[in-house]
């Protein structure tokens, strides 16, 4: 093979570097493995608690520009792309958002969920045509996904969301410069793995850990929830049903789960209209106007 044909050395790579604790890894026993395992995890934590900052930077920006009827896209590839479209596809069932507003966009597309596709992580312009098919715009954010921070389709995503206007960021577990296209950098700091080059591990931890800061904070801000209660969780299965009565019951102690059983129907099976129903002894129709004249925020209304 020619030097020419040779791929980029990413030897200076954090997550590709050789763990010191790790070496003997094979020759272990099996809970002696398990537990190298879970003690390496223990940084993840403290890398995203690191990244606090950057994260909420961020995130405030994204809150303005969701406001707005921006959306937020996320494009990763392998690893970082599966746990982008994890992130985006459990929002719509715990905050009763529009499937529209988180999108998880994998190099390879959704085959590359379940069957490995690594070459289309080389493509640079890989995202171009989803970016067409949601018409991508100056409202919209994308957040690139890449542990060692050279993923050619992460990196050329942010470049062809930048030329159509639309806010970026790059989340990666290796330091790096930030990049011309990218508005907000996110390193979280998870060095070498225990695997050596096994992002799975705990820089898919670290990743998945900022991705859950992302969208959570992102919806509180939006007023899908209420406490630490998600009053807008979608009551679409026995389990989530069960949820909201629970919810109801936690806001008014005198309600029998039968009662917040009737009451959750009678309000279409939405939590917030159902607390305001109660709270304030207005009709469905009325507790609905409530909510949209404060934006959906649940503690607006009642106040």
């Amino acid at each position: 093979m020619s030097n020419e044909a040779l791929p980029p050395d990413r030897s200076h790579v954090a997550t590709e570097q050789r763990h010191p604790d790790s070496t003997d890894f094979d020759s272990l026993s099996v809970i002696e493995q398990v537990r190298a395992i879970a003690r390496d995890h223990a940084i993840v934590n403290e890398a995203v608690d690191d990244a606090a900052a950057d994260l909420a930077a961020l995130i405030e920006a994204l809150v303005a520009r969701v406001r707005r009827r921006g959306r937020l896209f996320y494009c990763g590839a392998g690893t970082s792309g599966r746990l982008g479209v994890l992130d985006a596809s459990e929002c719509p069932p715990t905050f009763c958002s529009d499937p529209s507003q988180v999108v998880g966009l994998i190099a390879g597309g959704d085959s590359a969920l379940r069957r490995s596709s690594e070459r289309r992580e080389d493509d640079a312009d890989g995202a171009e045509a989803e970016f067409t098919a949601h018409a991508l715009c100056e409202l919209d954010t994308v957040v690139g996904i890449a542990a060692g921070g050279t993923t050619p389709y992460a990196l050329g995503a942010l470049a062809l969301a930048k030329a159509r206007g639309a806010l970026t960021a790059l989340i990666v577990c290796s330091p790096r410069e930030r990049p011309i296209a990218c508005d907000h950098l996110i390193v979280l700091r998870t060095g070498p793995e225990i695997l050596t080059g096994s992002t799975r591990l705990k820089a898919g931890s670290a990743t998945k850990l900022a991705l859950n800061c992302i969208t959570t904070a992102l919806f509180a801000q939006l007023g899908k929830v209420h406490g630490n209660l998600m009053v807008d969780v979608a009551a679409t299965n026995d389990k989530l049903v069960d949820r909201a009565i629970r919810t109801l019951q936690q806001f008014d102690g005198s309600l029998t789960r039968a009662e917040a059983a009737g009451l959750l129907a009678s309000a279409g099976g939405r939590v917030k209209v159902a607390i305001i129903m109660r709270a304030r002894s207005a009709s469905r129709e009325d507790a609905e106007h409530r909510l949209r004249a404060v934006g959906e925020s649940l503690r607006a209304a009642l106040a």
